[in-house]
């Protein structure tokens, strides 16, 4: 039995891709940072600027670009799924879910409002663990705040660090391909899927055993 859904946001239910790439290009050109071959996915701004720009203030750094990203919606858009896995209408029967991001709290919220989708009671932001993915903090807070036992929930994840993440929580693993070209990104997970949509058909099932 399923006790909870604990939902990555970012290229699982929301596809914001072209609004990061966006930022962050012009966020190195402003900065003269060498862009990597392949921008890290699933990690806040703040560790990836350490990464990029270690001589920069990546507290600093990192509020400009939350600023930035705010202000760029432009094709952020609900990916398949995501509608009715938020929608309070079709919560009845279903184990309770919960959003665990390495977004900010209001980067969260700005790009949930922006595709119509609904904010769940439990909304894990980077900014409330020490510790961010791949490190299970963020996943146990959430299974902590719906009250269910770890073990018995169930992750969406997108990136390595989130599946990382949900696997050290001792959670099962679903990962979703959603953006993804190939599922090279997704060793680790437990099962996956094409979309969160493909993995709310297989519930009805999964609520039975």
């Amino acid at each position: 039995m399923i006790a909870a859904i604990l939902s990555d946001l970012d290229g699982t239910l929301v596809d914001s891709t072209g609004a990061v790439l966006r930022v962050w290009r012009s966020w190195m050109a402003d900065r003269g940072v060498t862009p990597p071959s392949e921008h890290p996915h699933g990690v806040p701004a703040r560790e990836v600027v350490e990464m990029l720009a270690p001589q920069l203030d990546a507290t600093r750094e990192a509020a400009d670009l939350e600023r930035r990203e705010i202000a760029d919606l432009e094709g952020v858009i609900a990916l398949p799924g995501a509608h009715d896995l938020l929608d309070p209408a079709a919560a009845a029967g279903r184990p309770p879910v919960a959003i665990v991001t390495s977004c900010t709290g209001p980067l969260a919220h700005v790009r949930l409002r922006a595709c119509g989708l609904a904010v769940p009671d439990v909304l894990v932001t980077s900014e409330r663990t020490a510790r961010v993915k791949p490190h299970p903090d963020p996943y146990l807070l959430g299974a902590h705040e719906l009250g269910v036992d770890p073990a018995a929930c169930v992750v969406l994840e997108d990136a390595s660090a989130g599946i990382a993440a949900g696997r050290a929580a001792g959670m099962r693993v679903v990962a979703v391909r959603g953006t993804h070209d190939d599922d090279s990104a997704l060793a680790g997970a437990d099962e996956i899927f094409d979309d969160v949509a493909a993995f709310l058909a297989t519930l009805p099932a999964r609520m039975l055993t």
